[in-house]
């Protein structure tokens, strides 16, 4: 199989993948059963991560796994570290469901770790991907 053709069924596989991620993430925000603020936050953080890790992996499918994985990793953090501002247009926007969950809400270190694991997670999962 040439170049060309390997690059378009990967990109059909991780959009695929996309297509499971993104209902399973919004499903952790939803979940009401037995703790659920663990899933609330912290299971839909990983799959947060999961998420941009894909969506990266997508746009740049030559791109190296822990390079993406690096960048999702370092920008997530900085908007983590954004939660502790609130300026009105922020505020504005994080009134919103998709806001919230793209920008979140309230600054917490605990997120971090499972930062690291949901990156951690996406190289695992991009690198099955790339599998023939």
């Amino acid at each position: 199989m040439d170049s060309q053709k390997k690059i378009m069924v990967f990109r059909i596989r991780v959009a695929l993948s996309l297509l499971f991620i993104i209902p399973l993430g919004f499903a952790s925000k939803f979940y009401r059963g037995p703790d659920a603020w663990w899933f609330n936050d912290y299971a839909g953080g990983m799959l947060y991560e999961i998420f941009w890790c894909l969506v990266l992996t997508f746009v740049w499918p030559r791109a190296s796994d822990f390079k993406i994985a690096f960048w999702v990793l370092g920008i997530t953090s900085f908007l983590e570290f954004l939660q502790l501002w609130h300026p009105y247009f922020l505020e504005i926007i994080r009134s919103t469901f998709i806001g919230r969950t793209l920008i979140g809400t309230s600054f917490t270190w605990l997120d971090f770790p499972y930062y690291v694991i949901g990156c951690s997670l996406g190289v695992v999962w991009i690198k099955g991907l790339r599998k023939n």
